[in-house]
């Protein structure tokens, strides 16, 4: 289990206008290699989300598919917690120090997991919204009635 950070990068020697750097994600010692990092663009991952490379294979929420890309969010949350999960059950609770890292492992673990519940919640709450909108009357012919003033 292990966090990284990955950034989206500009690639050197690839013309400006061709330059795919939205579309992926990477290490910054993946990106050393190739380009420059975009700074304001770095996000977490973990590790088992990354290829052998160092490039992200996911999608994120600033990303160009909002709906998969909240998808692959949720992902990678419960992703992480699960990496911390696991982590917590090898560790001994016989000493102080074992003990304080297992909790802080499962402490992080329960906020992973809710931070994904309240995006899947605001997801579900946006869908809902969205069907309910669909099936909403269109109002604005309301004004097309022989009673309109």
């Amino acid at each position: 289990m292990t966090d990284v950070y990955v950034y989206c990068f500009i690639e050197r020697d690839v013309p400006a206008q061709t330059n795919g750097h939205a579309g992926q994600r990477a290490t910054l010692e993946t990106i050393k290699a190739i380009g420059d990092p975009i700074m304001e663009s770095q996000i977490v991952v973990d590790d088992a989300e990354l290829d052998s490379r160092g490039f992200f294979m996911g999608s994120v929420a600033n990303d160009s598919r909002p709906t998969e890309d909240v998808r692959n969010e949720i992902r990678s949350l419960n992703l992480r917690a699960a990496a911390r999960d696991r982590e917590a059950m090898i560790l001994a609770d016989d000493d102080a120090a074992g003990a304080a890292q297992k909790y802080m492992l499962q402490l992080e673990s329960r906020e992973l997991r809710k931070q994904a519940k309240k995006l899947q919640r605001q997801c579900d709450d946006s869908a809902a919204q969205s069907s309910h909108q669909a099936g909403a009357p269109d109002f604005g012919q309301l004004d097309a009635s022989p009673t309109a003033g």
